[in-house]
């Protein structure tokens, strides 16, 4: 049987928006929503932070959080602290899930993760359609190109991750946030040192890429908003409001 653990990163420190994963939505901690998302999954779920109100706000609601280093460079990082010295290297898939979605659907990780079973790559991650000419132009959502177009629940290799709109690609998606290693891509994605373009970009993904490593990328219809700034929180709001 597959071992399973679902890993959110999370920490206080954000530019644009300091102390997002406390921040209201219904009356609930932003963190919280996604960990609640993510405990309907059947598999063990782990916030892992350096902050002790993060870890407060998990513990008071009968979660499960890990105290990490202050000192990591990505949240990558701080998932692979969680996975080697709390949980000893167990699981045999791992999913990075960001702790700024707070409108995940648990169907989508439940999706991933039978993907990932079945052995095709190093790392899944999702996409979704842009809803928006404006939602394209932002450089705040990520774009993934991908081999071929991708349909609700296929899967297609991933080309290239970016920012800006690049035309040459014929088939690109909004990135989610969301991405599920195998163990033994998880200990070598950080043995490798941060790429030219991760850190041109600012994208963690493009290490794998840059190193060979594989990504598959799966459609979803649904698109789950990634909070970075005021305003994005002030729409996750409206959307989450109408759902209760």
């Amino acid at each position: 049987m597959t071992k399973i653990a679902i890993i959110i990163p999370s920490r206080l420190e954000a530019v644009r928006l300091p102390n997002k994963p406390l921040k209201l939505i219904n009356n609930k901690e932003m963190i919280l929503h996604v960990y609640e998302a993510a405990k309907k999954i059947n598999s063990e779920v782990y916030v892992a932070t350096p902050d002790q109100k993060i870890i407060d706000v998990i513990n008071r609601n009968n979660g499960k959080a890990v105290f990490t280093s202050v000192n990591h460079q990505t949240g990558t990082d701080r998932i692979f602290e969680v996975f080697k010295d709390h949980l000893k290297s167990v699981p045999d898939l791992i999913i990075n899930l960001q702790g700024d979605m707070p409108n995940i659907e648990p169907q989508a990780i439940s999706d991933l993760i039978n993907y990932m079973k079945k052995g095709n790559c190093d790392i899944g991650t999702l996409a979704s359609s842009f809803s928006s000419d404006k939602e394209l132009a932002d450089e705040n959502n990520v774009k993934v190109a991908v081999k071929e177009k991708i349909l609700n629940g296929k899967f297609c290799e991933a080309l290239d991750f970016f920012r800006k709109d690049f035309k040459e690609y014929e088939y690109f998606y909004h990135h989610v946030g969301i991405y599920a290693f195998t163990n033994k891509a998880l200990v070598r994605y950080v043995s490798l040192k941060r790429s030219k373009l991760e850190l041109e970009r600012k994208l963690e993904q493009l290490r794998a890429l840059e190193n060979s490593m594989s990504i598959h990328v799966g459609y979803i219809n649904s698109s789950p908003l990634s909070v970075d700034t005021k305003k994005d929180l002030m729409e996750v709001r409206k959307i989450m409001e109408k759902r209760s």
